[in-house]
């Protein structure tokens, strides 16, 4: 494979962005609900933060980045979290409010369901067996 156009060498992901209508009210649900840890909080004028949070041990994070004109919240964020239990995290979060929809188990694909978090974002929970 060529490097066409990656010249500089891009060797990993370290964040992706969910926009989010309020940055406080996300921060918790990432911190609380779904057990992340809070990396990164800066203030970037405005009322705006930088945030990033991501799961104990995960190198790329999630930054909650405020809503404008052009980056609506409420989105499919195409965001894949693992876990190796399924059924124990969808009971959860069903206890907890989480807006989740049924696992789904298909033949030859690890069961997985999707969710949303308090500002309407999608992101799905897939079962990982580590080795």
């Amino acid at each position: 494979m060529t490097e066409t156009g990656n010249t500089g060498g891009i060797r990993d992901i370290r964040t992706v962005g969910i926009p989010v209508v309020d940055q406080e009210r996300a921060l918790a649900f990432y911190l609380e609900t779904l057990g992340f840890e809070k990396r990164l909080d800066v203030p970037m004028g405005g009322g705006a933060r930088w945030i990033e949070v991501a799961p104990p041990d995960a190198a790329t994070t999630i930054a909650l980045i405020r809503a404008h004109d052009g980056l609506s919240a409420g989105v499919e964020t195409g965001i894949r979290l693992t876990t190796p239990d399924v059924e124990a995290i969808h009971a959860n979060f069903l206890e907890h409010g989480v807006d989740a929809d049924d696992v789904l188990r298909w033949p030859g694909t690890p069961p997985m369901f999707a969710f949303r978090d308090r500002g309407g974002n999608g992101l799905e929970i897939i079962e990982v067996q580590l080795p």
